[in-house]
């Protein structure tokens, strides 16, 4: 299965530390080696960086890390192939363009005789059946909400239908934004931890690093960082239930859609 990370800031922040552990995932930790991807918004117009090479070994990667990338919201994917070649169009996030928004969308696996009927204005470009599930979703949103959503809330139940209505196919973990929030769905393996003052110094699994978070945020910064598994060691990530959604904004959780376990 793939690996996801996205992060919501109040403030533009840099994705770099934790870009640096999710990065060894792709080949050096963990074994998804066939591609990877990392989007940010600037001006709400989303930049998308793609490699079909394993994020690990990756100059594009490494040179990303270095740059020190800003914004108040970025995702990042490392692939493994289960549905469609190893190429550059099968990589994640997948862009399209909805009620003239940029949208961003990276998927964790695998659907099973999920086919559905696409019209013209949202086809996949590549193979892979994650692709064809933004391609459904945002179709089913435009059809639903031609002119846009009334609001947040109205938008987050009908993500929350769409998600339900696909996971039914296999697993649909999931991290969708259009610049302004980021909607995700777990229906096994998704994690998230939020950052805010007073920060403290937090250290990599997958690296043999440490931040002090303190010396490079002041009292107003806010994040969240979302990722497939933990990443950090010594931090207090909450760990999501399969059918879980939250919707995150500025840095904090907006909306949610939790499982509650009723013990009888």
């Amino acid at each position: 299965m793939c690996q996801l990370l996205g992060m919501s800031c109040k403030q533009p922040a840099s994705i770099g530390f934790s870009f640096e552990g999710f990065r060894a995932r792709g080949g050096l930790t963990d074994d998804h080696k066939d591609g990877w991807g990392l989007a940010f918004y600037r001006n709400q117009q989303a930049q998308v960086f793609l490699d079909e090479s394993p994020a690990a070994e990756s100059p594009l990667a490494e040179s990303i890390q270095k740059t020190d990338i800003k914004s108040n919201t970025i995702i990042a994917h490392i692939r493994k192939a289960t549905v469609g070649a190893v190429k550059i169009r099968n990589c994640h996030p997948f862009q399209r363009n909805l009620w003239q928004q940029d949208w961003l969308f990276c998927h964790n696996g695998d659907l099973k005789g999920f086919n559905p009927p696409l019209d013209d204005e949202f086809q996949p470009e590549g193979d892979t059946d994650s692709e064809l599930a933004f391609c459904f979703l945002l179709q089913e949103l435009k059809r639903h909400f031609p002119n846009g959503a009334d609001s947040i809330d109205e938008l987050f139940q009908w993500l929350n239908h769409l998600s339900e209505t696909i996971a039914a196919f296999g697993t649909f973990n999931i991290i969708l934004s259009n610049g302004e929030w980021m909607y995700t769905y777990c229906s096994t393996h998704l994690a998230y931890v939020q950052r805010q003052y007073p920060f403290t110094q937090v250290t990599l699994i997958d690296r043999e690093v440490s931040l002090d978070l303190s010396q490079h945020n002041n009292h107003d910064d806010q994040m969240v960082v979302i990722a497939t598994k933990p990443l950090t060691a010594n931090e207090q990530w909450t760990l999501y239930q399969p059918g879980e959604a939250r919707l995150f904004k500025q840095g904090e959780v907006y909306k949610e859609s939790k499982i509650v376990d009723v013990k009888k």
